[in-house]
This record gives C-alpha cells, sequence and structure tokens, in this order.
C-alpha cells in the first residue's frame, strides 16, 4: 500500500506545483523539497513492499511513512481549499493582497507541519537506503521500469476445465429426484477447489433451468443471520418486501414455493448453531423433484444437512494437463488459450505443477502472467517469486502463496483499488460503477493526459479482473460487468493486507475508510483521519442511520468519499445536509435511493470540490439547486430516475468538466429556468450521455445539431418513457448523432419506424444496440446498408418489441460481427430460429468460430 499512496501522491503534488496559481507560493520551497525526495524514494518501494514482510524493523519505517504521505496530503488538500477560498474573496471584490491577515496563523502552522514531515522523510530515505542499498548511477537512484501493460479483453469466467463429467453427474442427481421429500446433494471440498463453480454450472444450465419452477442461490458465509437467508431466498422469488418477522418470511417462502419445483443452492455454509437450518428445511414444500444444493468445506455438515453418502460429489484435484490448460485459457486469451512463445511453456508448467491442482491457484498465476510481457527473464523472476512464496511461513497454502504473489505483482495503483475491497461485507456483491467513482474521488486512478478519468477506472477494473482477484456477478447484454464479487480465500488475503496497511481497520480501530455496516461503531471510534464512508447494503435492505451517527461522520473533515445510498435517517435530513456543507474536502456524495429527499439545502452549495453527486432514484426530488451549476469539478452527475424532479437549472452548460451525465431532461422553451437542450453543446467531454425526452417541444427546431458538438461522446441512451408528444418521433428523427458512438440504448421509442440516422453509415462504429420498449415496427430502409456497409454491431439487444415486423434472417446479413444477442418478447420477429434457442432461460449459441453468443428468447 505505501508505494501506492506515495506513487499516487507523487502524481497529485506535480500536477499541483506545475499549477502556480493554485499552491500558496510561501510553501513551495517545502513541497519541492518534499517531491524530490519522494521521487527518490519510488525506486526503493517496490522492493521494499515484499520484503518488509519478513523485516519488522522495515515494516515500521514504511508504516511511518505511510502515515506522513497521509499528513502531506492533506496539508496539500488544506492549501488548495485556502486559494479556492483566497480566489472566491477577489471574485466578489474583496481582498486582493496576496493573503489577508486572518491566514497567518494558518501560515505559521502549516509551515512548521510541512518542515517536521520533511525533516522525517529524509530520516525515513536514510533508513531505507541502509535496508535496502539500491543501485546507484551517477549519484542517483534510476527511475523504476515502468511495467509494459498488454491489453486483452476481460477473461470469460465460463471458461472452466475439468467440470463437464462432474456437471453430468449432479444432473442426473437432480433429474432423478423423488416427487415426494427433499433431494439434498452436497459438494464438499477445501477452499479453492471449484465447489461454488461446480455448482454455478449447474445452476446455470439450461436443462436444469427448464426443470424447475424456481431457482434461489443462497451465500450463506461465516456472519450469516437466519433473517438474512431467508430474505436471500425472497429476493431470488422477487420478493423485496421489509419488516416481516422471521416466522412470517417463511412463511412467505413456503407459499412462494407450494405446488412448484424448486431448487436451492445454499453456497458455503461454515455453521448449523441455533438450529437455523431445521427450522429452515421444515418450512419448505417437500414435493414436486425439488432439490437442495450444499457447498461446505466439512462433510459433518452436509450429512447434518440430510445429504447421503450417495449423493456426495468431492470435486478432484485438477490433472496436470488439464491444470495447464486452464492456466493457458487464462494467461493467453489472445492466443485462444494457445501457449505460443519459445521457451514459456517449460517455465509456465513447472508453476503450475506447484499449484497442486488446485483451480483457484492456477487462476491466480495465470492473471499474473496475462499481464506480464512474454519475456523468459520475466516469466522466470515470477517463477522463482512463487518458490519464495510457497517457502514463507506465513503462507501455509499453495492458494494463499498464488494469491499474495498476485498482489505483490500489481502496479502500486491497483494495490491501492484492491484494498478497498476489504470495506465490503462477506459475500457482497459490488457495485462496479460504486467502486470505480470511489477510486477516482480518492485519487486511486492514475492521471494521464487525455484520458478520461471514468477511462482509467475503467481499465483499473478490468485490470483486477484479469488478474483473476474479481468475478463477476452480473453482465448487461454487452457483456459488460455491471456487479462483482471477490473469493472468500481472496477476501482473507485482502483483509489482512488492509489491516496491516492501515488502510482499513476492523471495528473498535481508528480507520480511514468504513462501511455503513459498520457505523453502529462511529461514536466510539476516532474518526478524524476517515476518508471514505460508503454504503454497503443489498438490494431491498436500508441502512438505518441514527441522529448521532450521521451528526459523527459529518464532523470527519478530511472525507473524500461519502455513499449513504439507501440509507433511512432518524434525523430530518435537512439537519444533515447542512452538516454534509461542512465537508469541504467532499468529492464523491451519493444519496441514491435515499428517501424521502425533496430538495438541497443551501450549506451545500460550499461543496466546491465535488467531483460525483448521484442522486439517482430519489423519487421525491423536485428540484436541483441552481447553484449545481457552479460546482466546477463536476464530472459525473445522475440524476436518473427522479420521478418527481421538475427541470435541471438552466446553466448547466458551464460544467464543462462532465464527463458521465445520466437523466438529463431538457426544458421546454416556456420553463424560464430549466436547462435547454442546445447547453449540451459546451459539455464536450461528455463520454456517457443519458436523456429523458418525452415532448417534442424539448428540442428546439435549432438545436437538432447540438449532439454532434459532443466528440467525446461515445454511450448514448434516449428514454423516451411517458412520452404522449405526436411529434416527438419526427423530432428524434432529425438529430444528429455523432459517428463516433460505441453503444446507444433507445428506450420506449414513440415511432413506429426507426430514426433515419440509425443506419451503419452514419454510425459506423458502433459496437453495442439496445431498443427496447416502444411503438417500433418497422427500420428504415438506410438500416440494412448494403454489399460494401454492413454494422460492425457486437451486441444487439431487442426487448418487448410487440409491433416489430422484421425478418431475422434479413437482421442477421446486416450484422454479420454480432457475438451476443439478447432477443426477448418481439413475437412478431420473422423467421428467429426459436428451436435452437429454446423459449426459456439462456444458452450459448455459436455464430463462428470462436464467438460465443448468448441468447434469450421468449
Amino acid at each position: 500500500m505505501a508505494d501506492g499512496v506515495v506513487s499516487v501522491f507523487v502524481e497529485k503534488l506535480v500536477n499541483a506545483l506545475a499549477d502556480q496559481g493554485r499552491v500558496i507560493f510561501e510553501f513551495q520551497e517545502q513541497f519541492e523539497r518534499m517531491k524530490t525526495q519522494l521521487q527518490f524514494m519510488q525506486s526503493f518501494l517496490k522492493d521494499a513492499d515484499r520484503r518488509k514482510r519478513k523485516n519488522e524493523t522495515l515494516c515500521k519505517v514504511m508504516d511511518g511513512l505511510r502515515e506522513l504521505i497521509y499528513d502531506a496530503e492533506d496539508i496539500l488538500a488544506e492549501c488548495e481549499i485556502r486559494v479556492q477560498l483566497r480566489e472566491t474573496e477577489i471574485s466578489k471584490g474583496g481582498w486582493s493582497m496576496p493573503f489577508s491577515p486572518s491566514e497567518l496563523p494558518f501560515r505559521s502552522r502549516t509551515g512548521n507541519r510541512l518542515e517536521e514531515i520533511n525533516k522525517r522523510i529524509g530520516q525515513i530515505k536514510e533508513d531505507m537506503r541502509s535496508f535496502l542499498m539500491p543501485a546507484i548511477n551517477g549519484g542517483q537512484i534510476s527511475a523504476p521500469e515502468e511495467e509494459q501493460r498488454w491489453s486483452s479483453p476481460v477473461w470469460d469466467e465460463n471458461q472452466i476445465v475439468g467440470l463437464e463429467e462432474d456437471a453430468m453427474k449432479i444432473k442426473g442427481w437432480l433429474f432423478q429426484a423423488n416427487d415426494y421429500g427433499l433431494t439434498t446433494i452436497g459438494i464438499v471440498g477445501m477452499g479453492g477447489l471449484g465447489k461454488t463453480t461446480a455448482a454455478q454450472k449447474v445452476y446455470n444450465d439450461r436443462q436444469v433451468e427448464d426443470h424447475f419452477d424456481r431457482r434461489m442461490w443462497v451465500s450463506v458465509s461465516q456472519t450469516f443471520t437466519e433473517e438474512e437467508i431467508m430474505r436471500s431466498m425472497l429476493r431470488n422469488l422477487g420478493d423485496v418486501s421489509m419488516g416481516d418477522s422471521p416466522g412470517e418470511l417463511l412463511r412467505k417462502i413456503h407459499q412462494y414455493l407450494l405446488g412448484k419445483s424448486y431448487l436451492i443452492v445454499m453456497d458455503d455454509v461454515w455453521s448449523l448453531e441455533n438450529g437455523w437450518w431445521t427450522r429452515l428445511c421444515n418450512g419448505l414444500p417437500k414435493k414436486n423433484g425439488s432439490s437442495i444444493i450444499i457447498t461446505t468445506r466439512n462433510e459433518d455438515i452436509a450429512r447434518k444437512m440430510g445429504v447421503v453418502e450417495a449423493r456426495f460429489h468431492r470435486p478432484k484435484f485438477l490433472t496436470q494437463e488439464q491444470s495447464w490448460s486452464l492456466f493457458c485459457k487464462i494467461a493467453f486469451p489472445a492466443n485462444r488459450g494457445e501457449c505460443n512463445y519459445t521457451g514459456l511453456e517449460d517455465v509456465g508448467r513447472e508453476m503450475v505443477g506447484k499449484c497442486g491442482g488446485l483451480p483457484l491457484a492456477i487462476k491466480a498465476i495465470g492473471g499474473i502472467m496475462r499481464c506480464k510481457r512474454p519475456s523468459l527473464v520475466e516469466w522466470k523472476r515470477i517463477a522463482d517469486n512463487f518458490s519464495d512464496e510457497l517457502a514463507a511461513e506465513n503462507n501455509d497454502s499453495v492458494v494463499g502463496a498464488s494469491l499474495q504473489l498476485s498482489y505483490d505483482e500489481l502496479p502500486a495503483h491497483l494495490k491501492s483499488c484492491f484494498l478497498c475491497f476489504a470495506v465490503y461485507p462477506e459475500d457482497c456483491t459490488i457495485s462496479k460503477d460504486q467502486l470505480i467513482r470511489w477510486w477516482f474521488a480518492e485519487g486511486f486512478v492514475p492521471e494521464r493526459n487525455g484520458r478520461l478519468a471514468i477511462e482509467s477506472g475503467e481499465d483499473c477494473f478490468t485490470g483486477l479482473v484479469n488478474r483473476c482477484l474479481v468475478e463477476a456477478v452480473d453482465k448487461s447484454y454487452s457483456g459488460k460487468i455491471n456487479t462483482c464479487k471477490i473469493h472468500d480465500l481472496v477476501r482473507d488475503l485482502v483483509i489482512r493486507i488492509a489491516k496491516k496497511e492501515a488502510f482499513c481497520t476492523p471495528e473498535g480501530v481508528p480507520s480511514r475508510r468504513l462501511s455503513l455496516k459498520s457505523s453502529n461503531c462511529v461514536k466510539s471510534r476516532s474518526i478524524s483521519k476517515l476518508r471514505a464512508l460508503l454504503s454497503t447494503t443489498k438490494t431491498g435492505e436500508t441502512n438505518i442511520l441514527s441522529s448521532s451517527i450521521a451528526k459523527k461522520f459529518c464532523e470527519c473533515q478530511y472525507l473524500r468519499v461519502l455513499d449513504v445510498s439507501r440509507s433511512v435517517f432518524e434525523t430530518h435530513l435537512n439537519e444533515v445536509f447542512c452538516l454534509v456543507g461542512s465537508l469541504k474536502h467532499l468529492r464523491y456524495l451519493s444519496l441514491r435511493h435515499t428517501h424521502p429527499i425533496v430538495h438541497f439545502p443551501h450549506s451545500m452549495e460550499k461543496l466546491k470540490n465535488l467531483r460525483i453527486l448521484d442522486v439517482s432514484y430519489c423519487h421525491n426530488l423536485r428540484t436541483l439547486p441552481p447553484y449545481i451549476t457552479a460546482l466546477e469539478k463536476l464530472t459525473i452527475l445522475d440524476v436518473s430516475n427522479c420521478g418527481s424532479l421538475k427541470y435541471i437549472p438552466k446553466g448547466l452548460g458551464k460544467l464543462s468538466n462532465l464527463q458521465v451525465l445520466i437523466g438529463f431532461r431538457p426544458s421546454k422553451s416556456s420553463c424560464l429556468d430549466g436547462c435547454r437542450f442546445a447547453e449540451l453543446k459546451s459539455m464536450t467531454q461528455l463520454k456517457i450521455l443519458g436523456l429523458r425526452i418525452t415532448q417534442g417541444e424539448e428540442i428546439g427546431d435549432n438545436e437538432m445539431g447540438t449532439l454532434s458538438h459532443l466528440r467525446q461522446l461515445q454511450f448514448l441512451t434516449i428514454d423516451c418513457i411517458d412520452s404522449y408528444s405526436n411529434d416527438l418521433g419526427m423530432k428524434l428523427d432529425r438529430l444528429s448523432v455523432p459517428q463516433q458512438l460505441h453503444e446507444l440504448s433507445l428506450k420506449f421509442f414513440p415511432g413506429e419506424l426507426s430514426p433515419t440516422w440509425l443506419n451503419p453509415t452514419s454510425l459506423p462504429h458502433l459496437q453495442y444496440l439496445s431498443i427496447s420498449s416502444g411503438n417500433l415496427a418497422h427500420m428504415n430502409s438506410l438500416f440494412w446498408g448494403n454489399e460494401r456497409t454492413v454494422w460492425k454491431i457486437e451486441s444487439l439487444m431487442l426487448e418487448s418489441l410487440s409491433s416489430l415486423e422484421e425478418d431475422w434472417t434479413r437482421v442477421s446479413l446486416a450484422m454479420p460481427s454480432v457475438k451476443l444477442l439478447s432477443i426477448s418478447w418481439c413475437p412478431k420477429l420473422r423467421s428467429f430460429p426459436v428451436e435452437d434457442f429454446g423459449f426459456r432461460g439462456g444458452m450459448w449459441r455459436k455464430l463462428g468460430p470462436g464467438f460465443p453468443v448468448e441468447a434469450l428468447t421468449d
């Protein structure tokens, strides 16, 4: 962690010093001295981060450096705030001297703090030199070699090895289940052996899906409660109601399943304490060939849950060839899982052999090598480090050694991103958007010239997925990950490191990052250093925040991230919001699904450093304050699904740094205080835009070319839900849409004929197309292209288009590059190969060599 913090801080410090107007001049000498020392020390850090685990003194030295870096970053942030205040005062005609007398105490205090920090950093530099003795070239430390990055698609988690026979055996047990009684199957084995993967393969099998009326996946984990298990089952059944007693929850489950065949997967069961399983099992219907699959590391638990010997499945270790096949699929995706590099196979097989056939260990090693140069020297270095980790006293398993090596080999910025997972509860499904926004707000995402912040955040997320440290849970029709999770053994690693690095710490210990799940101990802990407080609730759950807790976290002067989504406050929201306005360093504020927000108080105008504001699904929100147009640093604004929102305030076009704008509703010309469609022209950094348009008069005749000014725009959504204007379809047809679009989503399109600009000539780079709901009946003549011009679309979704009367054969000819396909509720779509796809669920179908196509039909 230390190297990540230092690298991020140095980069931000260099950027600040390059902008002479943003740092108080009198501190420039101290900042320059600090920058020089930290840049010098960067050469030590990668080696030190690994060696400190074996050297207690070096560990303490690095801990001291980490705390100094945090202190220095806070000082820099305070200096920037002071400059902002001074510039505001000058703009109002106030004090115009370089500083006001009131700043003297701050200047004296800050100067002394910087002097002390520089002195301590200098001493640490000398201590590290004596421990590590780096090579010195001409009196200077050579700059660390930048890791070469190899771009490749996100690894497909469906690429599994050695489970075909296992899946067939388990499916046989399920299909042979007696109509009377409950068939219980146990998948038992050590951690990392693939128990959950085997259960997932069966659970997602099309034949299994067709066989059962209901399916439920429940992650039991080590820290479950009986009520949480039942609520999870009900969420699987589409019921997210709150407030019922455990007895009522069980009665609901019984009613939902009565007369139905069902499959329940109880994943990762650790304990049967308090008799929870007996009560739950007794409350389940026992007919219609229903079954339960249990995954656990403890055979006794499975037996007590009713598994007989004939229904035990014990996953075997992968054979040598299966292990090598799995490794190659991960390490060489661009070569379709083939090792075509001279000399690398021997080294690779040596590492794979040490994994002992454990899939999780093999995936971890494969993920490391996927992101390295195909160099024999580099591979041998990794192999040697793997041997060292296996021999280390603190690694008691090959899985632990492989995961530790994965962490050690991460670039500095990815270490910071990875440690964020320590905040989330066990078996938590994690929003990718929340992660990326958090990383951006805390400065973990590296800033590079020409790269948008959200693009860099996506790269960081992909980097962790490619290294097999993060697993996909839910994907969009385009194959992009929406939610993710981490394996419990990966979580054990990340929690251990995060605790050691003081990134986030257990309850009762001062911490810089907390989950709202832990907020019940905020009152008893020192939170003066808190930087991030995030909601980690599941869908259907709510945070209940008392007045004292709400006030307490609003006192955290260095807070950068505040996500209180899905929260209910016991105190009046205005009282909380007034306090939030004092968080001068806040960069990310999420009020998603927080009720009942009606409006924002004036105090929040002080959040001048805010980069991200998410108020989506705040159904009672009526207005956004005019001062939002003065929050110049806003990069992401999400106001989607705010049904009561009257308008977006006029002047939003001033936010020229916006990269993401979701839920934008252009105002009619009669709304003098509202933002018109033409204001989008000045938002030249927009990459993602979500429009909600309900009337033709929301787009003026002179505003048709507005979107063509957005040269960075790649993702566009046009949502016409609740539209009632007869001319809206004609207005949308006249829009000028930018050619560089990668993804387009049309929802509730009001016209019967698709817009003229929806054709492969106007949108030559479009890769993902989604059309859902609305009146669409036919595609315009240009949609079909010609012999020389066809669509480059790779993913297509057509959903709930009851009037669409087109021939599927013609669609497939116009889109020869389609790899992912989702079709549902399109009854008039002619010539669709229903016999290949089936009516229920999903399956994979090949439309070309090596191209899997996910097809969903109804």
